[in-house]
This record gives structure tokens, sequence and C-alpha cells, in this order.
């Protein structure tokens, strides 16, 4: 009877083991957000198999239903519609187009590769007899794939948005601390927050072409006009939802740090942030977003390199696959937004749990 009742108390503290663990890495899932994933894990651990199958099926079925009848009503209606290049084109056709950018991608690659090869292979015969003063290394100058593209609109929204975080930030935080500045900045942002991006573009434009001169630039002058387009455009919502945070914080805890004599940094690394954390990272993701749609649109209006200029080569192209292309790329600009969306909701619960401890 003892040995009995010995193992079921050790299968039961197993049990409970498996689902203290199941019950972490659910945490972790949620944490960089792949919470649809979190009842497969408990229901590994034993947690109510049924109930979490049942749940997870729910959590994914739905939206991959909800996929499935958009492809299908896409693929039934965009025939019907006829434009001056043909039928719009249907799930099929856009996916056949998808790869044939990827393979443009890769032989783009030999072309690359190939011409590496045979400028290495020039310098080290001119080395070799001993021409070495007339050795050259060039770049190789190809077209930009769809991949390049991608990676320079990625590369340009987070530099802009990077900047407008590190004014934002700051400057919602004084904002919030203080009732006269934020009266002061009220009637700016009021009028600044609704400028187009298209109405910022061409002064940018002036201005980073009259500022920035140097021989030897480390940014481009269509990349650094694109990127504070994003940062003029993006900065508002940090900027607001930062100044809101603070300026709700609970007035005992300021009361607090008076009477304890703490420190400006470390009333507001301690007690501010903090308390305002959930707001601010309201205001990123927000602010992320917008610098996303800002950026293609300038890039297309000002034919700066990226997503957006492929946009608009594609529509002046005309040829009877543009229209699959653009497709291509309006989708793949609306995984990227998603992925960075998902990504600054990773980094919000993982600093939000640090700030816990």
């Amino acid at each position: 009877m003892t040995m009995t009742l010995d193992a079921d108390l050790v299968a039961e503290a197993r049990r409970a083991r498996r689902v203290a663990r199941a019950a972490r890495i659910a945490r972790t899932l949620d944490t960089v957000g792949l919470g649809f994933l979190s009842p497969l894990a408990k229901a590994a651990a034993g947690d109510d198999p049924s109930g979490n199958i049942k749940s997870f099926a729910r959590l994914v079925g739905i939206p991959l239903f909800a996929i499935a009848a958009f492809l299908v009503a896409w693929g039934v209606l965009a025939p019907r519609v006829q434009t001056s290049l043909g039928a719009l084109p249907g799930p099929a056709a856009v996916w056949e187009q998808a790869v044939v950018l990827h393979e443009d991608y890769v032989r783009e690659g030999e072309k690359r590769a190939a011409f590496h090869e045979r400028q290495d292979k020039r310098n080290a015969e001119l080395t070799a007899a001993g021409r070495a003063d007339e050795v050259k290394v060039r770049d190789y100058t190809g077209k930009p794939t769809f991949y390049a593209q991608i990676w320079t609109s990625i590369r340009t929204v987070l530099f802009g948005f990077a900047i407008a975080t590190f004014i934002a930030v700051p400057v919602g935080i004084v904002s919030g601390l203080s009732p006269s500045v934020n009266l002061g900045l009220t009637p700016l942002i009021q009028i600044f927050k609704p400028v187009s991006p298209l109405a910022w573009l061409p002064i940018v434009t002036m201005v980073v072409s009259a500022v920035y001169r140097s021989e030897n630039p480390a940014f481009s002058k269509s990349f650094l006009v694109s990127a504070i387009t994003v940062t003029l455009c993006s900065l508002w919502p940090t900027l607001i939802n930062t100044g809101l945070g603070v300026a709700s914080i609970d007035k005992d805890l300021l009361n607090v740090s008076r009477v304890l004599r703490l420190s400006t940094w470390t009333k507001i690394t301690k007690l501010v942030l903090p308390s305002a954390l959930p707001l601010i990272f309201t205001g990123l993701r927000l602010s992320l977003g917008v610098g996303w749609m800002v950026l293609i649109a300038a890039e297309m209006l000002a034919q700066n390199p990226g997503l957006g200029k492929f946009v608009w080569d594609e529509f002046q192209n005309g040829s009877s696959d543009s229209l699959a292309r653009i497709m291509v790329a309006v989708l793949t600009i609306g995984i990227i937004g998603f992925l960075l969306d998902r990504i600054m909701f990773a980094i919000q619960s993982a600093v939000s749990i640090t700030a816990e401890r």
C-alpha cells in the first residue's frame, strides 16, 4: 500500500514538473509572438490534451480557413477584372512570377560570382606579371534583384525608425513630466502630425542635397532622403504615446521619488519607464507601421531604391507579367509589415518581463 502511494506521488510530481515546464515554454512562445503553439506544448505535457488540441485547432484552423477563402475568392473574381494589361492575375499567376523573381536572383548571383572570378583571375595574372599597379577592384553593377530591393527597404525603414525613436522617446518623457513642455509641444504636434510624406519628400530632398556633401559618403543621398522622410512621419505616434504614458503614472510614485530624493536618471529608469512601457511600445509599433507605409510611398515618388521603386518600375514597364509582379510586391510588403509588428511585439514582451523582474 505504501509503495503504491509513493509511486503515485512520484508520478504526480513528474506530471507537475512537465506541466510547469510546458507553462514556461508557453510563456516563451507568447513572448516571441508564437502563442498559437502554446496549446501544443501544454498538450504534450499532459495538461488537458483534448482541450488544448481543440484550442490549437481553433487558433490555427480559423485563420487558415480565412486565408483559403480569400484565395478562392481571389482566384474566382480576378479573371473577371480586365485591365489595359489583361486580366487581373490570380494566385497561380502571382506565385509563378514569385518563382521567376527568385530565379532572377539566382541567375544574378551566378553572374556576380562569375564577374568576381574573372576579376580575381585578371588581377592575379597582372600581379604575377609584375604589373600590380594596374590591378583594379570594381564592384559588380548588375541590376538589383527583388531580394536586394526588399533588403534596401527594410534597412531604410529601420534606420529611419531608429532615428525617430531616439528623438520621440526622450522628448515624450520630458513632455509627460513637464506640463509646460507638453503645452508648448501640443500645437506643433497637431500641426506637423497630419503632414503627408509626399509633402515632406521634396523638402527633405532639397535639404539633403544642399547639406550632405562628401567625397566618400557613408550613406547615399537617396537612402538618407527616404530614411529622413520615414523619421518625420513616424515619430509622432511614439512621441504622443510616450508623453501620455509618462503623464498617466501614479502621482504617489513621483511623490515617493521626491521624498527619497532620487536623481532624475534614477527616477526615469526605475519609476517612469517601467510604468510607461506599455504605451511606449504601443507608440513604437504604430510608428514602425506608419514608417513602413511612408517608405513605400516615398520610394515610388522619389524613385529611390527599394520595393516602392520596384512597384513603380513594373507599373511603367507595362508588360503582361507586370501586374502579377506588382501583386508579388504588394503581398511581400504586407507580410514584412506583419513580421515587423510581430518582432516589436516580441521585444515588448521580453522587455516587460525583464522590467517586472
